[in-house]
């Protein structure tokens, strides 16, 4: 089967790459020719790096499976088509109609997106039936998640496709239902919303939350080191975009501390500056190594986290098991949270979650049905 990829950008190359190395003959198309030509030399040279690494048998055969074409007349004898573009509801559907007219009446299309509704993408169709979700993370050749959606409209054969094909990529797919952020970018955002509010609040310093997050806590990353590496044109969008996307729903809030850093351009690594500045001879934030304070500020972001997960398994977002694997393979985390929530304690959680409820009377620390049914007698979450 040929493999089409609309974008050359990081993340729609990586995808190339990715089906490339498992055989597939693809095209990877952009109207824009300078993205294009710039995402063949990565490609390019990302395989002989692979190649030299010994991490990869013949760059060049590999490179012989890929055509770039500016034109989407090219996907005519693709079978499925992964979409790899800007963030935007608008443009997606417009070129998935536009993709439409030129692939087969059998063709697959589906979209890399990372929180927008893949029913209003396939709405865009006259097959709405054949569009679903893939979301692949960056960067798409190292990490295993793919979170495989149906929209409502999703032929239903086409799930049990997707998550084989996964497979044979050497991929980790996840079922997750078509609501905002799905699996990761939804059950993930307190990581990112409560560091914050922690940190304006004046209770710790960036540098102390990350240290607090990775060395009490053993996240891989501290949010605020995590949020500069994703880019704040990346997490915050995300982030507004849920929110927005749940009717405003207190819980998803973005910060206004995260956007001023979008507005001043201070995007993270990738401008030098956002929440850490990373200019050569700036100083570095020291953390405040007092394990009392990095308990209790581990202990109130787990507790956001694991009401999150704990609400989308009460919603049927996905499986126990799918949520689970989601949050360690998409996210690194160091192990699920629903069963960080029955080693905790459902009722410990739900003791911290109305603790911060009744001090601050804010809807985004109320908790989840499920959680409060289980914390009485500390039963099981899975």
């Amino acid at each position: 089967m040929t493999i089409g990829v609309i974008g050359s950008g990081a993340m729609g190359a990586g995808i190339a790459q990715v089906a490339a190395v498992a055989g597939h003959n693809v095209v990877v198309y952009d109207n824009n020719t300078a993205a294009l030509e710039k995402g063949k030399a990565s490609l390019t040279a990302t395989l002989q790096k692979l190649q030299e690494k010994g991490k990869l048998a013949n760059a060049d055969e590999v490179l012989l499976r890929f055509s770039f074409a500016d034109n989407i007349a090219a996907f005519t004898d693709c079978g499925l088509i992964i979409e790899a573009i800007v963030e935007r509801l608008d443009v997606k559907k417009a070129v998935f109609a536009d993709v439409e007219k030129a692939v087969s009446d059998t063709c697959i299309l589906a979209s890399n997106t990372s929180s927008l509704s893949i029913t209003s993408i396939a709405a865009a169709c006259r097959k709405p039936g054949r569009v679903m979700g893939l979301h692949f993370f960056n960067p798409a050749p190292l990490m295993a998640l793919v979170e495989v959606i149906p929209a409502i409209q999703t032929n239903p054969e086409l799930i049990p496709f997707a998550k084989e094909l996964m497979l044979k990529w050497g991929k980790t797919p996840v079922i997750a239902k078509d609501t905002p952020g799905f699996i990761v970018n939804r059950v993930a955002r307190p990581f990112y919303s409560e560091a914050i509010r922690i940190c304006e609040e004046g209770i710790a310093d960036m540098a102390t939350i990350d240290w607090a997050m990775t060395e009490l806590g053993g996240f891989r990353m501290g949010p605020f080191t995590l949020m500069d590496y994703i880019g704040h044109d990346v997490n915050y969008v995300v982030t507004e975009t849920v929110f927005q996307s749940f009717f405003y729903d207190p819980r998803y809030k973005p910060s206004f501390s995260q956007k001023r850093l979008l507005e001043a351009g201070w995007l993270g690594r990738k401008s030098g500056k956002g929440f850490y500045n990373y200019a050569d001879g700036a100083p570095i934030p020291t953390a405040n190594k007092d394990e009392v304070v990095g308990t209790q500020i581990v202990e109130r972001v787990l507790a956001m986290l694991i009401n999150e997960a704990v609400d989308a398994l009460y919603l049927n977002v996905a499986s126990a098991a799918d949520l689970d694997l989601a949050m360690t393979k998409g996210v690194n985390y160091p192990k699920g949270l629903l069963q960080w929530c029955d080693e905790w304690g459902a009722d410990k959680c739900l003791e911290k979650l109305d603790g911060l409820y009744h001090q601050y009377h804010e809807d985004r620390y109320r908790a989840s049905i499920l959680l409060r049914k289980q914390a009485i007698g500390n039963k099981k979450i899975v």
